[in-house]
Order: structure tokens, then sequence, then C-alpha cells
């Protein structure tokens, strides 16, 4: 579909481009939602002339959720597993899905902490409240008994305070690489947890997460022996209300395809978003507009 007539799909049943507007709910400035929302407004205003969507800091997955159902944002990022037991979540559909989150237990690399289960006693950041981090953490830590001295921090809050010694480890789940994590190894020595002990008995309880392999290049990890992390993997969709046209989602989607190689310069994950895993949204239904655009594109 050309930009001419992506327009035109906009302006149908009695609404104009002028008049769509778009409130996007993210995450942490420094985390990948923030950046992969920056670069979808920009894509979106440029190619369908719509009124540039504004892009909304929030605490994460849950939070983003909330305001979706509540009606404060339009579009929203979200893990697969925040919509579990959220009231009001069956009226949500799905554009796509995205690139997979991994999560990341970050610990000081001068501390003798090598295993999940040695986190008890720490001061351990487990994300923001209502974030997906705070979910995933929480689930984990109560699977493997472990027993931090929990707070909740963003991601900002969390590489700061360990800086400033006053925090041994924090939680984070996003895509690779966080630029919060990368800048936090270039000033501090940081270790990345291995999970291959706690996750197997985990992943039965919760089979909505995956694993995965992470190469210690992805950060300059401090592993002694310096090797891969096996950690635990996580769908991100991108969500709307029911409440939007299906002309405008088709039309959000299109363009989420083909201005993927500008997507991939506002962050990298980008990349691993296709076409084919993109209509995998279990349990989120997808939007008809969405729908319609994958039957066309013959996914």
């Amino acid at each position: 579909m050309s930009l001419f007539a992506a327009a035109t799909v906009l302006t149908g049943c009695g609404s104009t481009v002028e008049n769509v507007k778009i409130t996007m709910a993210t995450g942490s400035e420094e985390g990948v939602y923030y950046a992969l929302g920056r670069g979808l407004a920009d894509i979106w205003s440029g190619r369908l002339g719509i009124t540039k969507p504004q892009v909304v800091a929030t605490a994460g997955s849950k939070d983003n959720v909330t305001r979706l159902i509540n009606d404060q944002a339009q579009v929203g990022f979200s893990q697969a597993d925040a919509l579990d037991g959220v009231p009001g979540s069956d009226r949500l559909r799905a554009l796509a899905r995205m690139h997979d989150d991994y999560l990341q237990v970050i610990v000081r690399a001068d501390l003798p902490i090598t295993k999940f289960t040695q986190l008890s006693g720490l001061r351990v950041s487990i994300g923001g409240r209502e974030s997906g981090v705070e979910i995933i953490a929480r689930a984990l830590l109560k699977s493997a008994a472990v027993t931090p001295q929990a707070v909740n921090l963003n991601l900002n809050d969390s590489a700061q305070a360990m800086r400033e010694g006053r925090l041994d480890a924090f939680f984070w789940s996003g895509g690779l690489p966080t630029k919060a994590i990368t800048d936090l190894t270039k000033g501090l020595g940081v270790r990345m947890l291995d999970l291959s002990d706690v996750l197997p008995k985990f992943r039965q309880e919760k089979p909505v997460y995956g694993a995965a392999t992470l190469p210690a290049s992805t950060y300059n990890l401090q592993s002694d022996p310096v090797g891969p992390v096996i950690t635990l993997v996580v769908r991100n969709f991108l969500l709307v209300n029911e409440k939007m046209s299906d002309d405008v989602a088709e039309a959000l989607v299109r363009q989420l395809f083909e201005g993927q190689p500008e997507l991939v310069k506002a962050h990298s994950a980008a990349r691993t978003i296709e076409q084919r895993s993109a209509i995998e949204t279990s349990p989120v239904p997808l939007h008809d507009g969405a729908m319609r655009y994958y039957r066309e594109a013959k996914v």
C-alpha cells in the first residue's frame, strides 16, 4: 500500500488523519519499549501524516495494560505475562508480537554471588511497581524460595543505586542490549547471574516463559569464568484497546513493517520482529484490523 493509500484508509469512516490521536504507553526512558515507541511515533507520523503520537514513559507492562483499559493510552507495550488476572484485559487486542525480553539479574562483580539462590538477604531491586519486571522477579523469587531485602526501583534508579553502593543486585527484563546496563558496565564491574539451576522448576510452573542463552559479549560482563548465561525469555506484544477501528489498526501494523528499517535505527531489538511470528499473540487475540493486514501479507 502506498503512503497515499495508507492515509486514505485513515480518513475513512468519517474521520480524518488530523483527528487520529495516539498516546503510546512505553516504559523507562532508558528501556527498549521507550526507544521503540519513539521510533514508531516517527514512522507513523511521517508515513501516515497523523499527529505525532505522544510517547509516555511509564512504570512498565502492568501500568501500560491499565492505561489501555482505562483509555489513558491507545497503544502500549506489554510482556505476555502482565495481563494475567487484570480486570478488563479481555478488552485488549494485539497488533503484533514484537521482540522478546530477556531477564537480566545484575549483581556487583565485587560480591561473591554466582547463583540466584545466593540473593537471599541482599539488597535487591525487583523493578518499579506495576512493571513487568516486578511480575517476573516476584514469581521467580517465590519459586526458588529466595528472600532478598527487596525494594522497588526502576531501571535508572537501580543502576544509580548500584553505582552509589546502596544496592547489591537488580532485576531487569528488556531487549538486548539495554543502554542503562551497557552504561553501568563502563564504570562498574557487574555480573549477570546464570539461571539454569532455577529455570526448569519455574518454567514448569509458568509455561508462558521460555529460556535463552546470552553471550558474554552482550555486555562487558565480569563472569567467572567468562561465558554465556542461561536466562528467562518473555514475549512482548504491541497492544491496543478494542475500540480502535479496523482501518487504523491495519494502517499502524502495515507501517510497523514497512517502516521496520527505520525502527531498527531506533533500537536494534526491532531486527527480531517478523511477520510470521508477529501473529503469535496468545492469549491476546489479534485486532481484526491487524488480522486483515496479515491475511493480505499472506502470513
